[in-house]
């Protein structure tokens, strides 16, 4: 039979998850936000994609690991180039620079980091359901 102490970690293990998936959500929101901007500048380089990552950590008091958005690194992968002598962001060619950011790929991951915040969501939702059934038990 699981104690007090399990339903806390069970909760606070699904709130870590919750946390680092908002940051995923925020990172990805701001490359999608991002993926048709140029450079101010003629020539120069527009906004770089950025790659959420997690780490995982023991959490002392619970004795449990718990997940948390790690660093978010820039995405090393090529600009797209597009031939655009009129655009003030072209270079001496005429290209422009644009930011290497795939709409497609970023919606697909946006929807998987989705998906994972209700899949921690629902387990508060059933952690918090089994709490108030002891209760109930218990006041019976």
């Amino acid at each position: 039979m699981a104690d007090g102490s399990d339903f806390l970690r069970a909760m606070n293990i699904a709130t870590s998850g919750l946390r680092a998936q908002a940051g995923r959500m925020r990172v990805l929101s701001e490359n999608i936000a991002n993926a048709d901007s140029t450079s101010q500048t003629a020539g120069g380089d527009p906004y770089r994609r950025k790659v959420p990552t997690f780490s995982s950590e023991l959490d002392r008091t619970l004795d449990a690991r718990v997940v948390s958005l790690g660093r978010v690194k820039p995405d090393q992968s090529p600009f797209r180039i597009k031939y655009e002598p009129g655009n003030p962001a072209a270079d001496a060619s005429g290209n422009v620079k644009y930011p290497n950011v795939n709409s497609v790929v970023e919606m697909t991951d946006m929807r998987d980091a989705q998906r994972s915040y209700e899949a921690n969501v629902n387990i508060i939702t059933a952690t918090r359901r089994m709490i108030q059934r002891t209760l109930d038990i218990l006041k019976a």
